[in-house]
């Protein structure tokens, strides 16, 4: 079948390139003159058939697409990021619509002709000023739009933010959440676990007795109160990506980065919005992080109330009830003392274990 498909398409070139040998024999025939203007003609009008179709094609396109985008932006910042993007498409729209019909009416219309000659325009000052300062404002203003957004995505959390940590590892995320206390105790990279302290909490700290670890990766919050999440990484950079939020944040290995919004559309709500009793939100990994990246999924529960989330956290053991370090035992009375595990002993001498 190889065989057969490649003689296929051998054959299929032999094909154009005899057509296009027998047409140029064909062109020697006649006068050279008339075929060069047919054939300009033909390319102008081809050019005029391809803005066209290309016009159309995009607009299919577009139409085709529409029913696998993201649904309404389930955060604040997401409605301000979908209006800049809405504006940012609609500018530049117009200016490649424009430029693209100039572009193909002037190889329409200026075509090679009999009797005509080209016009010389090497340059023009004022053209230049025009179209270099024009797109250098838009583009300015445009960022300018942006870096708003960004800077407030990133600026101090309202005083009442829910807070609570994302932290990505190979190749899952995992979530905690302060306790009673409403403080998140301190972390030691040097104290990690996979067994019994999956994010290195220290244990003298009391401020981590409390706190709730969920090793699945799911983020719990409430409509209407701002959250603040507090993003770490325990081996390579991942990115904590919120498609439905419109965020982006990387996680990234010795550096506390943060951003905080305030969710809009509870998860009840967004599946009858988009007509989905499965739907939930995810957290994505937006960054190439090993051969198990794909895998790396989170999902976002956003209750309607405070009522629920406190409902939710009193159902959760917290991670140091389930995890804490056994005390070590203490000899009884007259009972010796038992081996320091750091040191073996003979008759002669003591070594000490490093």
């Amino acid at each position: 079948m190889s065989f057969i498909i490649l003689a296929l398409v051998v054959l299929v070139f032999v094909i154009i390139y005899q057509v296009a040998k027998a047409s140029e024999y064909a062109s020697d025939l006649r006068n050279p003159k008339e075929v060069a203007a047919e054939t300009n003609r033909t390319m102008a009008w081809l050019f005029v058939a391809m803005f066209v179709l290309g016009m159309w094609g995009i607009w299919e396109c577009h139409r085709m697409m529409m029913p696998y985008m993201l649904p309404v932006s389930a955060s604040d910042h997401g409605v301000n990021y979908d209006s800049m993007l809405e504006v940012t498409v609609i500018v530049t729209g117009i200016v490649f619509f424009i430029t693209q019909a100039l572009l193909f009416w002037f190889s329409w219309r200026y075509q090679a002709k009999e009797k005509t000659t080209a016009f010389y325009f090497p340059h023009n000052n004022k053209l230049e000023l025009i179209w270099t300062t024009v797109p250098a404002l838009t583009m300015a203003i445009l960022v300018a739009i942006g870096l708003k957004h960004w800077f407030k995505m990133t600026s101090d959390a309202p005083a009442n933010a829910q807070v609570v940590e994302l932290v990505g590892k190979q190749f899952n995320w995992v979530t905690r959440y302060p306790g009673k206390d409403k403080a998140l105790g301190k972390r030691d990279f040097r104290l990690i676990s996979d067994a019994k302290n999956v994010l290195g909490q220290d244990w003298n700290d009391r401020a981590n007795h409390d706190d709730i670890i969920n090793e699945t990766g799911e983020l719990h919050i409430v409509k209407g109160k701002p959250v603040k999440i507090v993003i770490g990484s325990r081996d390579v950079i991942h990115s904590v990506g919120l498609p439905h939020f419109r965020l982006k944040m990387d996680a990234v290995p010795g550096i506390t980065t943060t951003l905080w919004f305030t969710p809009i559309v509870s998860t009840k709500e967004m599946k009858a919005i988009t007509g989905n009793e499965n739907f939930v939100y995810e957290i994505a990994c937006d960054q190439m992080c090993g051969n198990g990246h794909y895998s790396m999924r989170g999902t976002i529960i956003v209750h309607d109330t405070q009522t629920q989330l406190d409902a939710w956290l009193l159902m959760q053991t917290p991670y140091y009830t389930a995890n804490k370090p056994k005390p070590e035992a203490t000899p009884a009375e007259g009972e010796a003392a038992p081996a320091n595990p750091a040191t073996t002993t003979d008759s002669t001498k003591t070594i000490s274990m490093r």
